[in-house]
């Protein structure tokens, strides 16, 4: 059988199994045993046992384990509430202030936690209630909702990229740097369109009245919230990317440095019993065996179809369109968009990385600058229904007025902007290579 036929049918039947909602590693890992024991033969084992010691011997993976236990640490010691009770003391009076509350929350809760799932329910459980309260747009309380919580899958640490690096070859520090100002781009455009917006309409979130028990703080109250809700987060941040950005720590390194702090923090916080601590190792366990058993299994899928010439065939398919190099890349970014619209997030991570990264280095792009334009259009994936992470988070937990309707007539300005944010780091590049240039 041709190549053509066989990357035909291995991409095919991969996509459709993961559609149909089948175990992403265990269609991965079951689909490469049968093509590879059909196709190449019963040395695809010995494959098969290389790929699975250099994936468990990868010491950069590590990190993941231990960024994903300081984020659920972080989720356990009540940090989100006490951000998110600073943010409203200090922007309450503003239009929109209760989303932009809820903006500020989620971003700097994403530099801590490198996950949207804690983000999302945190964040609806306590910014929902009260701008459903102040009469806010369900629609626009429920897309700040969404899309501030997805920026924990770009903003370090963040565990998407912490998988993208070693696939494809990439230094994870570096993709760290290059991802962080891209974060702050997206919350910036985010908090502009919800303050705009409000300032048009000023009935979509009424401001809170000057009166308002809440609103009347001191100076005093101010900074003693300052020091103890947001200071120690920002503590925590420069612990982790400080220490990779200067050289002092690789990321696993980092990551330790991290969990240690997050326990510290819960520690100040009175919340690290035995029962926090016993959740957060078993959610860890949990979370961390499936990310492993996933790379185990695009580890065999991808040996096999790099094997029966599956890679060659993609790009030689891909390079052949009539179109020049930025239409490539934009064909390339279509695909993935669509892909985030039906397929789980590391399905498509798992099957993009390996197929797109040659093609966008036989183009001349710079690998971070397109690792980064790769992740942003990720994000995505987490916002565009009907396979959307944070609307299925946000769903399960808001009060029954609240519609999957609003929540999806919510996240779609928020797409839009996105596309901006694109567009942004397309036309100034060193928006993402800055950083990286400068570690040591």
């Amino acid at each position: 059988m041709n190549p053509e036929l066989i990357t035909f049918l291995m991409l095919v039947t991969l996509i459709g199994l993961i559609v149909l909602g089948y175990p992403v590693a265990f269609v991965l890992g079951g689909l490469a045993a049968i093509f590879g024991l059909t196709f190449v033969g019963p040395e695809v084992i010995n494959m098969f046992m290389l790929r699975l010691f250099n994936n468990m011997g990868n010491y950069i993976l590590l990190a993941i384990p231990l960024f994903v236990f300081m984020g659920v640490i972080i989720e356990k010691s009540g940090l989100a509430s006490r951000l998110y009770d600073a943010a409203y003391v200090i922007l309450g009076k503003l239009r929109g202030g209760l989303a932009v509350s809820t903006l500020f929350t989620c971003t700097v809760f994403a530099a801590a936690t490198g996950v949207i799932g804690a983000s999302v329910v945190t964040m609806g459980l306590l910014g929902l209630p009260s701008m459903l309260k102040y009469k806010y747009d369900k629609p626009l309380a429920t897309g700040s909702i969404c899309a501030g919580g997805t920026l924990g899958i770009l903003i370090p640490p963040s565990v998407l990229i912490l998988i993208y690096g070693p696939l494809a070859g990439l230094s994870v520090g570096k993709l760290f740097m290059a991802a962080f100002i891209p974060g702050l781009v997206l919350a910036v455009l985010y908090v502009a369109y919800v303050l705009v917006r409000c300032y048009l309409n000023p009935d979509l979130a009424p401001s809170l009245p000057p009166d308002h028990p809440d609103l009347q703080v001191s100076w005093q109250r101010k900074a003693y919230l300052f020091t103890t809700s947001i200071l120690p987060v920002a503590v925590l941040i420069i612990a982790v990317l400080g220490s990779i950005f200067f050289g002092v720590a690789a990321p696993t390194e980092a990551a330790g440095v991290g969990a240690l702090a997050a326990m510290l923090l819960a520690l100040a916080y009175k919340q690290l019993n035995l029962q926090n601590l016993k959740e957060a190792v078993y959610s860890t366990m949990t979370i961390s065996c499936m990310i492993y058993l996933v790379l185990i299994g695009a580890g065999f899928f991808t040996g096999v179809f790099i094997n029966v010439g599956g890679d060659e065939v993609v790009k030689s398919l891909v390079l052949g369109l009539p179109l020049p190099n930025w239409g490539i890349l934009l064909v390339m970014f279509f695909i993935l968009f669509i892909m985030g619209m039906f397929i789980d997030w590391i399905g498509v991570l798992m099957i993009a990385v390996p197929l797109f990264t040659p093609i966008a280095d036989t183009l001349g792009y710079n690998p971070l600058w397109f690792a980064m334009m790769f992740i942003v259009v990720m994000q995505t994936s987490f916002l565009t229904p009907p396979f959307a992470y944070s609307i299925f988070y946000l769903k399960g937990i808001a009060p029954p007025e609240v519609t999957t309707g609003h929540i999806y007539r919510g996240v779609v300005p928020f797409i839009i902007l996105q596309g901006v944010g694109l567009l942004l780091l397309a036309l100034f590049p060193q928006l993402i290579l800055w950083l990286p240039g400068l570690m040591r």
